[in-house]
């Protein structure tokens, strides 16, 4: 049975509202980069693999019901259409196919891909976006079928991602995604990349070159190969610049806070909140990509950081798991995880498990976590109710108005970790600096001015503490 739904671009609209305007330049920028549509809607030889544009003008959705229930098929529909909406397309018409398992040969059956292909040639359609990972070969069958472009879910994604980059690190992280998802699929794509290279009359170099040579597939996974060992050892000095200021902080004891969460759950917006930060907050998929850490103060005093990270998504490629590893670090070494679920969501649920998926697979679920519900200026109550009950350590907040913010960021201080050390010493004046670091990373239980320095009762990092004493004594 092939069941369909007309997706509007309001859709998913109606339970995701803009955000505050902040980092309207960015946004602006974005918003002028939008995809030029109506360019072409035939599938064309592809010569250079890797610059296999995803031309996602006018698309048709197709998804194949496997498990679960019919409202789950088209919740999962529905997302696949807000990420086709944010990589800049129009999305015509979806189509939900159940099956007991998704055809080894074109993803749908070979009498629905025929049916698909005249859905494309009355609706004017360029692009057949499939709501799972295709393997190369159901790639290039259902592309022979349906005559224009296949894309799956996986290379959407990536897709996006290239789009929202910005830092030079982001860049290069979704670059080397992008070459991984490629190489296996080099043998799908135009029968230009079995052609092979011979001597001077085939295109060759002459002398030394004559011959059957390589076939274009070959050259394309060189040099791919190529890029991806770049990529690789440009990610890797970054690492090290990142690792440097992680260490610093480390040493410095400041404790770290990391807002991780669904895409487009408002995690942006709530760090706006949270610390003033203005950074990037857009109604779509991933508008986040570069980690954004701001330095904050706890109502006591204490210095900590915020750090707001990339959005994850059910059945997050992975290749971006391991391509943004280092940025997901911010995570895994945090002190305490706020994750930030849309309480206006279809299926809030779904979406706490899918982060948590991830989470396991960076080795962050260990770390104490707060449940932030937001949205709740437009959520269901009952289903407010329900999660609050499914999940103990929950706030209900709304990043937009400002609902409950407080109260969860009282959580956040409660479960920032303490300096480990009790000291009771008396600062001379010229250390003044001492007293200072220990307001900044300590907490402080009483402070007095004396005759010989400033009298301090604090908690404080060991090696504070060992400064502190030789001060005192000195």
């Amino acid at each position: 049975m092939t069941s369909k739904f007309q997706p509007h671009a309001d859709d998913h609209a109606r339970h995701l509202p803009a955000d505050a305007d902040t980092g309207a330049l960015d946004l602006e920028q974005r918003g002028g980069l939008r995809r030029v549509t109506g360019l072409s809607t035939e599938l064309q030889d592809v010569t250079e693999v890797e610059y296999r544009q995803v031309r996602l003008e006018r698309v048709v959705l197709v998804g194949v019901w496997t498990e679960g229930s019919s409202a789950e098929a088209e919740i999962s529909l529905l997302e696949l259409a807000a990420l086709a909406e944010t990589a800049g397309s129009q999305v015509l018409e979806g189509l939900i196919q159940r099956r007991d398992k998704p055809s080894a040969a074109t993803f749908i059956g070979s009498g629905k891909a025929r049916e698909l292909r005249d859905i494309i040639v009355a609706t004017g359609a360029d692009t057949v976006i499939c709501d799972g990972e295709l393997t190369p070969g159901q790639l290039r069958q259902l592309e022979e079928i349906v005559k224009v472009k296949v894309v799956d879910r996986t290379w959407l994604i990536l897709d996006i991602f290239a789009q929202h980059a910005q830092s030079r690190e982001g860049k290069a992280q979704v670059a080397l995604a992008q070459m991984q998802y490629l190489l296996p699929r080099l043998r799908g794509w135009g029968e230009s990349l079995s052609r092979q290279r011979g001597g001077r009359v085939a295109g060759g170099g002459g002398i030394g070159t004559r011959g059957p040579g390589e076939t274009k597939i070959e050259t394309d996974r060189r040099r791919i190969n190529s890029q991806v060992a770049r990529l690789r050892r440009e990610l890797k000095s970054m690492e090290t610049a990142r690792q440097t200021k992680r260490g610093q902080r480390r040493r410095n004891q400041i404790p770290a806070v990391a807002i991780a969460g669904y895409t487009n759950a408002g995690k942006s917006s709530l760090l706006n909140r949270l610390t003033g930060a203005g950074v990037l907050v857009d109604n779509s998929l991933f508008a986040t990509l570069d980690p954004t850490v701001r330095r904050t103060e706890s109502s006591d005093g204490r210095v900590f950081t915020i750090s707001d990270t990339v959005g994850f998504v059910r059945h997050l490629p992975h290749q971006l798991v391991e391509a943004f590893r280092s940025t997901l670090e911010e995570v895994s070494d945090a002190d305490v995880i706020v994750h930030v679920v849309d309480g206006s969501h279809p299926d809030p649920q779904a979406q706490l498990t899918a982060v948590r998926l991830v989470l396991d697979e960076i080795g962050a679920r260990e770390i104490p976590e707060i449940v932030a519900i937001n949205k709740a200026d437009i959520a269901d109550p009952l289903t407010m109710t329900a999660l609050r009950r499914a999940e103990p350590n929950a706030y209900t907040v709304s990043a937009k108005s400002g609902e409950g913010v407080a109260a969860l960021r009282s959580a956040i201080e409660a479960g920032l970790p303490h300096p480990p050390r009790e000291v009771k010493v008396t600062i001379p004046y010229q250390r003044g600096d001492l007293v200072s670091r220990a307001h900044a990373v300590g907490e402080i239980v009483s402070s007095e001015h004396g005759d010989e320095g400033t009298y301090l009762h604090a908690l404080v990092p060991e090696d504070l503490a060992v400064e502190m004493a030789a001060a005192a004594t000195g």
